[in-house]
C-alpha cells in the first residue's frame, strides 16, 4: 500500500507496469447447462411446499394455535424461492 503511495507521490510508473500494461488473455467459462433432473426435483420440492402450506393452514384453522400460520409458511416460501432463484440465475441463457 505505502509502496503504490509512493509511486503516486513520484508519478513514476513502476518498471514493470509500463511492460505489462496490456491484457494478454482472456478465458470466459460457460454457463452450466439445465438439468432436467434438477428441475425435475425443484418441482416436487414446490409440489411438497405447497401441500405443506395447505396442512399448516389447514392445523391453524382446526386447532387453538398460538401464532400466526405464516411463521412457518413464510420462511419455508422464502427458502424455497431462495434455491430456485439461485439455480435459474446459474443457468440461465442469453
Amino acid at each position: 500500500m505505502f509502496a503504490n503511495l509512493l509511486q503516486l507521490i513520484a508519478r513514476r510508473p513502476h518498471p514493470d507496469v509500463a511492460r505489462g500494461a496490456f491484457i494478454s488473455a482472456v478465458v470466459v467459462h460457460e454457463r452450466d447447462p439445465r438439468n432436467p433432473r434438477a428441475e425435475r426435483l425443484i418441482f416436487a420440492c414446490w409440489v411438497l411446499i405447497a401441500v405443506k402450506h395447505v396442512g399448516i393452514i389447514w392445523a391453524c384453522h382446526h386447532y387453538p394455535i398460538p401464532f400466526h400460520q405464516l411463521w412457518v409458511n413464510f420462511p419455508t416460501w422464502l427458502l424455497g424461492a431462495l434455491a430456485t432463484g439461485i439455480y435459474l440465475w446459474r443457468v440461465r441463457r442469453k
